[in-house]
């Protein structure tokens, strides 16, 4: 395969690069590397890519012509778009970047796509579609019509497009609805990377919903898995969901910090947060059936993983 994945310098994008590249296939990718959260967390990611001889692009998915003639050039057989402005927090003060990274850039990517009909669309949605539903686990059959954030509304619009275009012009569409990734080389905006940091300097750690929080933890070598099987499932039209199937109390990963850094962290517990929901909890049977997707990493493990690799890498 010639695998095309945007946001390739990003979290996932890195991890599912270095696995399809280890199993053989050839991959190239392209990134803007904005300043969302550290460049150069991005910058050494892509460092690291090229050594291990992928062919990465600096550019914006907003530049239509430029990523077809990549797509062209390149002989690109399976298409991945992982990238994205994410966040929920972040949509409330900066609305347009998710306009134009999630919406724009979107249109853009399946754009090139409808002129590349053979080439399948794997594309990053995300569990916050699910937003104010009160049923759990969440299910691909629950409706997703009440987003608790911009972010959620985004990545909905994300399946309704993606749908549309397989409706018109017969293409493939996967999209895959994320459950709080975490790990080696993860987000620093996320709470178990801000935790650490927070924890290590002294620094309280902002606890929402008086602590009353739960987030289906799923750690990054469990979504990659996830993610290549549905690149190679190459389904005509769908969304599954990727989390680990065991919600965890965010007291409860605050705990695990403490126990392995060896430190005991200042607790600011706060109110609800704008646009956040209580619980997130992945129902992944059809994701088992269809993907054999099982993840197999509890939180204690996936945390000591990060924190070798944080240690390591500061």
């Amino acid at each position: 395969m010639h695998i095309f994945i945007t946001g390739i310098a990003g979290f996932i994008g890195f991890h599912v690069a270095q696995a399809l590249k280890e199993r053989g296939d050839t991959v190239i990718g392209c990134d803007n590397f904005n300043a969302y959260y550290d460049p150069q967390l991005k910058r050494d990611r892509a460092a690291l890519l090229e050594k291990q001889g992928m062919k990465i692009i600096e550019m914006d998915i907003c530049d239509r012509a430029l990523l077809e003639n990549h797509v062209r050039e390149h002989q690109i057989t399976h298409f991945l778009h992982l990238a994205a402005q994410a966040g929920v927090r972040h949509s409330i003060k900066h609305p347009e970047d998710y306009v134009t990274s999630n919406l724009e850039g979107f249109v853009h990517v399946i754009e090139v796509i409808r002129r590349h009909p053979n080439i399948p669309l794997i594309y990053a949605s995300s569990s916050s579609v699910y937003g104010l539903n009160k049923k759990i686990p969440f299910s691909e059959s629950d409706p997703t019509d009440m987003p608790s954030s911009l972010y959620g509304a985004t990545k909905k619009s994300n399946e309704l497009v993606a749908h549309a275009y397989h409706h018109m012009y017969g293409i493939s569409v996967t999209g895959l609805r994320f459950f709080t990734v975490y790990g080696p080389w993860g987000r620093p905006d996320m709470a178990y990377f801000s935790f650490t940091n927070n924890i290590l300097n002294g620094k309280p750690l902002p606890i929402f919903n008086e602590g009353k929080m739960k987030r289906d933890f799923t750690y990054i070598d469990d979504i990659v898995a996830g993610t290549i099987a549905a690149i190679d499932l190459g389904a005509p039209c769908e969304v599954f969901n990727l989390g680990n199937h065991k919600p965890e109390e965010v007291l409860h990963l605050v705990e695990l910090l403490e126990k392995k850094l060896e430190k005991t962290a200042i607790k600011e517990l706060l109110p609800m947060q704008r646009g956040e929901v209580p619980v997130t909890y992945a129902d992944i049977s059809k994701s088992q059936n269809q993907l054999g997707f099982s993840p197999t990493t509890s939180l204690e493990k996936g945390i000591e993983k990060f924190l070798s690799w944080y240690r390591e890498y500061y």
